[in-house]
């Protein structure tokens, strides 16, 4: 018999009421104008009194809406008719009617990835800090990533903080420079080199910005105003230089307030199934990563989200001919002097790719196929690989008949992690009745764990709805991986002294 999970009967489940403010585009010029032109004709005692109809109802339930709407006024006064003054009223009105309230996890809130907080401090008596990340889906099934916090003691008792009602999107600031080289190289695999596109680089410097890049092909639509395909080779650059930014959120701001939306083209349709990871350089600093699928509702990018803090996020596009499909999953540190990932090329395999440069990603070999009943259908990582004295521990989803998502594992050898160990030849975590409902029946999937004492702790998502925790005796989960015997540390100390 395999080792089997226990679940904890810990449920978090989506909340309406946890709602942030973000852009009311209409996508028509024509509407905009007519919406700025009602608001103008407004006089001021009628603005007044909209305004404050606005706050009272909206102002409790966020942080800095008025900046908020300042700034939505800056992004669309350019349909403004004259150059005559505003109040700031009436600019805040004008912004309002820009704005709209978004319930992030409305419809869904799954696909979790659980990490140790980087701050222990002033954490109750035999308890350890940490963060959850999860997938958010709200109108549109748009996803962004949430955070939770909560607390776990030497049993492994689980305490889930409850989250502010308040949350809130970041800043957005372009990534101002680019290295030329890089970025070239990037064209090419996406086949976007061509004269036009050599013409736009010609005219970039070694190192430039995405202001650099902007101005001069606004210079160059005079041109070719009329070719389709400029638009096109054009357009598809900008958004390339667009999905490197980065972001940060107020101080002030807790954990859970933090949300993290899709702001870049590549993005537009979810930021889906971050898997963090803490990993530790080799002058023994610590950032945190998240390979993450950008969605546009065509294609679907590897992108890297890293961050010391989490306040300040960098967001940067992974490169290289087997940067492709979903499920990469870094290991927290360098081996044999190379970064390593777990990735699945081919929706159905898993591999393992090796790399300089953290990046760039131009190789992969072939890690383990679908071998088991349970898995016929396809293979994928669940995160980022743990490490323990036997191997690298790597939880693994499966896909079998009627397209039934289960939670297996498999072991890597420290040294040489493609050689394989171990692997389940049953799930230790299926669906059970409770679970099998939701928005994609029968599915438990987990984006990340980590160990804790003596059990290995899964958070992990049920039928793509809510979100749960099971845990496992890692002693014994490894014990069937390699053959042996379970060995408990108390054991392990014993027989070394």
């Amino acid at each position: 018999m395999s080792v089997k999970a226990t679940r904890t009967g810990i449920v978090l489940r989506p909340d309406p009421t946890r709602v942030l403010f973000r852009s009311f585009d209409l996508g028509s010029s024509n509407r905009t104008l007519k919406i700025v032109a009602r608001v103008s004709s407004l006089t001021e005692d009628e603005v007044t009194l909209k305004l404050e109809e606005v706050i009272r109802e909206f102002g409790n339930r966020h942080h800095r809406l008025e900046r908020f709407l300042l700034k939505r006024f800056e992004q669309i006064k350019g349909n403004l008719l004259t150059d005559e003054p505003l109040t700031t009223e009436r600019k805040l009105l004008l912004g309002a009617y820009f704005t709209m309230e978004y319930s992030l996890e409305s419809a869904a809130l799954f696909n979790p990835s659980m990490i140790w907080h980087p701050d222990q401090t002033n954490v109750p008596p035999g308890y350890k800090r940490f963060i959850i990340s999860l997938r958010a889906t709200g109108e549109g099934h748009v996803s962004s990533i949430s955070f939770r916090m909560g607390y776990i003691d030497e049993k492994s008792k689980i305490v889930l903080r409850k989250p502010s009602r308040y949350v809130t999107s970041p800043e957005i600031e372009p990534n101002q420079h680019f290295n030329k080289a890089q970025f070239e190289r990037k064209l090419y695999e996406l086949r976007l080199v061509n004269s036009i596109s050599e013409r736009i680089m010609g005219a970039m410097g070694d190192e430039f910005t995405l202001d650099d890049l902007e101005d001069f092909t606004k210079r160059l639509t005079t041109q070719y105003r009329y070719n389709a395909e400029y638009e096109t080779i054009s357009s598809a650059i900008l958004a390339l230089a667009r999905s490197n930014y980065k972001l940060h959120f107020d101080d002030d701001q807790q954990l859970d307030e933090r949300c993290i939306f899709p702001s870049s083209p590549n993005e537009t349709n979810g930021i889906e199934d971050a898997r963090f990871v803490s990993f530790v350089d080799d002058n023994g600093e610590v950032t945190y990563y998240a390979t993450y699928t950008a969605y546009n509702g065509r294609v679907t990018f590897p992108q890297l989200l890293e961050t010391k803090d989490f306040l300040s996020f960098t967001v940067s596009t992974l490169n290289g001919a087997e940067v492709s499909n979903k499920g990469m999953a870094l290991f927290p540190r360098k081996i044999n002097g190379k970064y390593v990932m777990i990735s699945r090329q081919d929706g159905e395999n898993i591999y393992i790719m090796f790399s300089d440069d953290l990046y760039f990603w131009q190789t992969k070999e072939l890690l383990l196929k679908p071998t088991y009943p349970w898995e016929y259908v396809q293979l994928g990582n669940c995160g980022s690989p743990i490490e323990t004295e036997e191997g690298w521990l790597v939880l693994s989803h499966g896909v079998g008949p009627m397209r039934k998502y289960a939670i297996g594992a498999f072991l890597l050898d420290l040294n040489d992690p493609c050689k394989v160990l171990g692997r389940t030849t049953e799930p230790i975590l299926s669906p059970d009745e409770n679970e099998r409902e939701g928005y994609v029946p029968n599915v438990v999937y987990s984006c990340g764990g980590l160990i804790n004492g003596d059990d290995l702790i899964i958070p992990y998502a049920m039928s793509d709805y809510a979100s749960s925790f099971a845990t496992v005796n890692v002693h014994e989960l490894l014990a069937e991986l390699t053959g042996k015997e379970p060995v408990s540390p108390a054991t392990s100390e014993e027989k070394q002294g």
